[in-house]
């Protein structure tokens, strides 16, 4: 760990015993360089070093090396298909790039998992966690937290043969968003209708309002842009929480230090999930077979991953289909002009005139909690059609193979004289291959055979690394080299290389210099996604899935800044419509991006570690790194326009007055949101030090201190590519496990500074928090029963940490844990 040439940040045993986390991944948060973000009480999402987000394409998770991500996602959910705490062994973490060894796309950073080998932790073990969270909860009551889990490792044959087997089981009742925010308060500005006389009102929690559900409408001579009602997200949701999990793994030790192990793993998920929108996952499973053979010289990895949604759904679609499925966006419309016109002729107040026909245009529209309403949820959860339903329902798989060789270890186990001792060799190689059952909604195969629908999708990937590294100087200097090569499907070969130092003039003392870059390819969604989201259509921005988009598009934030201008010369200039749309057209700017390339970072780190004091108990780490990103994958909303025959109008065979007309008309024109490289120069830099001294007595005390920071030379684009991070954000903790006799507690303090989020849903600034978790515990040796009374946000005090998110409050539980420790 003092001599890494990278930052490497770990969790053990005890360390985890001490956090006041309920789990092992919720204790992630506390490490040093780390940012999590909660969508849910049973998902969480890690990341390092910037540009997080819900669904992290960029940091890997790895469960004794074998990756857990759900295929279609390109990320894990949370800890779904990982270990339970009972198996759970070391927690190590690479802030930043890891690419170079890894070329997994982990370009922010990697997680790798240790799970207990049955060998080693032999016997029975149980756990129950029994808490309660949303005290003090506006949207609801206090509800119950329940989380069983069971460890069994048995060896066979000694020395020889090993079986090991886990089971969780938790229920709960998820965090609430309940953000009702309006982020669409000047809709009506040229009105003066602000607020809740606002029609084009758009809380954040709320769903079948945004942008892609408002009308334009000329009431009384002037344009009103009006929103369909919408629901509340829990109106369409339900937060009840459940995760099974359940894994196995038979152990052979083919000779000493040499093992073949097999592991099956298996998740069952109800929660609310997040990424571009908010899904409630029902019945979602993902299971994984592996095979794995780890020696002092080779390591061998095979994996599938199997994904099946089961009965998920879409919240926002769930919303906008709701109000669709009784009353057509076109009627609903007529009904609002008709009753607005018949309120003003009867003497109504403008805003009261809205208010009026909105509850005209209403009347019929099903209402929560009702059987009708009921019903017809389940109906469209159940239609696989986000025009008018709301089913995610995706198959896909992941096949992985890798191959590891410790050349130098080889060379040294068969005491070669001609080989340098000083001198290490490493080489390795990986293939990867996504395939997706196309549902004919959310992927479609873009070069089907005979039928679209049934041909599956691939998606492959092939790399290898070799390196080579030496030591010096009676080991004060230690070097390092790694070239990389990796080839994607739809890509030409790509390079990266690693270049690493440390100095150590004593063994305490270990300053460190890496250079890397990395490549991340489009992930699945990213290249491949064909599906209509509030009638805008999310393509992948491979040019086999959009060829032809980009080219006739124009950007939506201009075409937003076209359509107010138009809407304010109008209201208040006193313009015709055709008058404002010749005299505005000059807005719009036509779509210079262009199809997915993968993307680049180039990283900088420097570093300094040290075991200080005469006895080695304070642990120093510091760390700074620059990073340069190129072609940085993020999205782009762009609007194509057509004519009525439904042809796309181009610049070439029309005027820009037919172009901007019909980019004035919602019917006329076809919406577009597309993945793409961002144009701009974006960089960012930062750091962290940390501190962690064990005192007298056992206690043991930290501090942890991380800085972020963006720096972005933007040329105006309308890329959604949002850092997401807090600039300064500290941690403090202090434990210790036998305080009094055996009387244990660990008290953990986590504050983050306001940052400013953008996400797929809304944009904003999410406030500054602090966290203060406590745990108090008590352990007996015989028998083997530990005793943990703990609280995550003690105070209560409920935030965001990201917008569009959950409100989080307090959970408190007590996990009692009997067996091997």
């Amino acid at each position: 760990m003092l001599q890494s040439p990278v930052t490497v940040e770990k969790l053990n045993a005890r360390a985890l015993r001490l956090t006041p986390a309920p789990s092992f991944f919720d204790a992630i948060e506390h490490v040093k360089g780390v940012q999590v973000i909660t969508p849910s009480l049973g998902f969480k999402v890690i990341n390092a070093r910037g540009f997080s987000n819900t669904t992290n394409v960029r940091f890997v998770q790895l469960v004794d090396g074998l990756d857990n991500q759900a295929p279609h996602i390109g990320a894990p959910i949370g800890n779904a298909l990982g270990p339970s705490d009972l198996d759970i062994n070391t927690v190590e973490i690479v802030p930043g790039t890891a690419a170079a060894l890894y070329g997994l796309n982990a370009i922010n950073g990697l997680a790798n998992f240790t799970t207990k080998n049955p060998f080693s932790f032999e016997g029975l073990s149980v756990q129950q966690k029994t808490g309660l969270n949303h005290f003090n909860d506006q949207s609801t009551g206090v509800h119950p937290y329940s989380e069983t889990s069971l460890r069994y490792a048995k060896v066979l044959v000694a020395n020889k043969l090993a079986f090991k087997v886990n089971t969780t089981y938790l229920r709960g009742y998820d965090w609430i968003a309940d953000n009702y925010t309006d982020i669409n308060p000047s809709g009506n500005a040229t009105t003066g209708l602000f607020g809740d006389d606002n029609p084009a009102g758009d809380p954040v929690s709320s769903y079948g309002n945004e942008s892609s559900n408002r009308s334009n409408l000329i009431l009384g001579g002037k344009t009103y842009q009006v929103a369909r009602t919408g629901y509340r997200e829990k109106d369409v949701t339900d937060y009840h929480l459940q995760t099974i999990k359940t894994d196995g793994a038979l152990h052979y030790r083919l000779a000493n230090n040499t093992e073949l192990a097999y592991t099956y793993r298996f998740s069952s998920i109800d929660n609310v999930y997040q990424r571009s929108n908010r899904f409630r996952l029902a019945d979602y499973r993902l299971q994984q077979h592996g095979l794995s053979l780890i020696s002092p010289v080779v390591q061998v990895r095979a994996y599938l991953t199997r994904e099946n949604t089961g009965k998920s759904y879409n919240l926002r679609s769930m919303g906008e289909n709701l109000d669709r499925s009784y009353k057509t966006d076109a009627v609903w419309n007529q009904d609002y002009t008709a009753a607005w016109n018949a309120a003003t002729q009867a003497g109504q107040p403008v805003a009261q005139a809205h208010a009026t026909a909105r509850a005209v245009a209403d009347a019929g529209r099903l209402q929560p909690g009702t059987p009708e309403f009921k019903d017809r949820l389940r109906q469209l959860q159940d239609i696989n059609d986000w025009d008018r339903g709301a089913a995610l329902r995706v198959q896909s798989d992941l096949l992985h193979a890798e191959g590891q060789v410790n050349i130098g270890e080889a060379f040294r186990r068969q005491a070669s004289p001609n080989f340098p001792q000083w001198l290490d060799l490493l080489a390795g190689a990986d293939h990867r291959t996504y395939v997706v059952v196309p549902d004919g909604n959310y992927f479609r195969n873009p070069n089907p055979g005979k039928d679209p629908l049934t041909d599956n999708l691939t998606y492959s990937k092939t790399g290898g690394f070799v390196q080579a590294g030496a030591h010096l100087f009676a080991d004060k200097i230690r070097l390092t080299a790694t070239a990389r090569a990796d080839k994607n499907d739809y890509f030409s070969i790509r390079f990266n290389p690693r270049l690493t130092a440390v100095y150590s003039p004593t063994q305490r003392h270990n300053f460190r210099l890496s250079y890397q870059s990395g490549y991340r390819f489009p992930s699945l969604f990213e290249g491949f996604s064909n599906v209509n989201s509030g009638q805008v259509q999310r393509v992948g921005g491979l040019r086999v899935m959009s060829d032809g988009v980009f080219e006739n598009s124009y950007l939506r934030t201009s075409i937003d800044a076209f359509n107010a201008a138009v809407t304010s010369d109008v209201n208040t200039g006193g313009l015709t419509r055709t008058q404002a749309v010749v005299k505005n057209q000059g807005r719009l700017v036509k779509n210079a991006y262009t199809y997915l390339k993968p993307e680049f970072i180039k990283s900088v780190e420097l570093g300094y570690k040290a075991a200080l004091l005469s006895d080695a108990r304070l642990l120093l780490d510091i760390d700074f790194y620059y990073n340069s990103y190129r072609d940085f994958i993020a999205q782009v909303e762009a609007y194509v326009p057509i004519s009525s025959t439904g042809n796309i109008l181009t610049t070439t065979d029309t005027n820009l007055n037919a172009i901007a007309t019909a980019l004035s008309a919602r019917g006329s024109q076809s919406r577009y949101r597309l993945w793409t490289n961002s144009k701009s120069q974006v960089h960012n830099y930062g750091g962290s030090a940390g501190l962690h001294y064990e005192l007298a007595g056992g206690y043991l005390a930290g501090a942890t201190a991380t800085y972020a920071r963006l720096d972005r030379t933007t040329n105006g684009d309308g890329l959604e590519d949002g850092f997401n991070t807090p600039r300064w954000a500290y941690n403090l903790s202090l434990g210790n496990e036998k305080a009094y006799k055996n009387f244990g507690f660990g008290l953990n303090y986590r504050w983050q500074a306001r940052y400013y989020s953008q996400t797929f849903l809304v944009n904003g600034y999410v406030p500054a928090y602090s966290n203060l978790d406590a745990q108090l515990s008590y352990a007996l040796t015989t028998p083997s029963l530990r005793f943990k009374l703990g609280a995550t946000n003690l105070l209560n005090q409920y935030y965001y940490s990201f917008l569009g998110g959950p409100s989080i409050g307090g959970l408190y539980y007590l996990a009692v844990t009997w067996g091997m420790r």
